[in-house]
């Protein structure tokens, strides 16, 4: 591996989450960074990030905040929706729904709530250029750990 300097370019946060909605790296915003559907590439084809910053379970706050951005987004439809139809609500209906709703969500939003995570890490802590190279060089190469700056 090289010891060349590498530069970094720290993107706006308002970048940083729209890249993450369009489902990019928020880091530089390149595209194919899904394997699968739920499951993201080791790293980013364009800029080399490792897409779990070298962390070990890196995504369990992702899918905590997966369960509570669904959770607010029914919250506030169900919340209209009794208001509404106020005074009579159809409480049957709501409870099915919302059931069918809260599942299906958390499936439907969890690549969002992967690359927004991300972003909102990148946003708290963002890439100096030796953590950028560790990335770039494949990190966790022999004893070399993630640089901690």
């Amino acid at each position: 591996m090289t010891d060349r300097a590498v530069s970094v370019t720290r993107p706006s946060l308002s970048q940083l989450v729209v890249r993450a909605l369009r489902l990019r790296c928020p880091h530089c915003g390149g595209r194919a960074i899904f394997a699968s559907v739920f499951e993201l590439k080791e790293r980013c084809p364009s800029c080399g990030i490792r897409l779990e910053r070298g962390e070990k379970d890196y995504f369990v706050g992702a899918y905590l905040f997966n369960l509570i951005a669904v959770e607010l987004i029914l919250f506030v439809c169900v919340c209209g929706l009794v208001y509404v139809t106020w005074p009579d609500p159809p409480w049957d209906l709501i409870t099915y729904v919302t059931a069918f709703l809260m599942l299906s969500g958390c499936v439907v939003c969890y690549p969002f709530a992967k690359t927004t995570w991300l972003a909102v890490d990148l946003a708290i802590r963002p890439l100096s250029p030796e953590e950028l190279q560790w990335h770039r060089e494949g990190g966790d190469v022999g004893d070399r750990e993630l640089p901690h700056v």
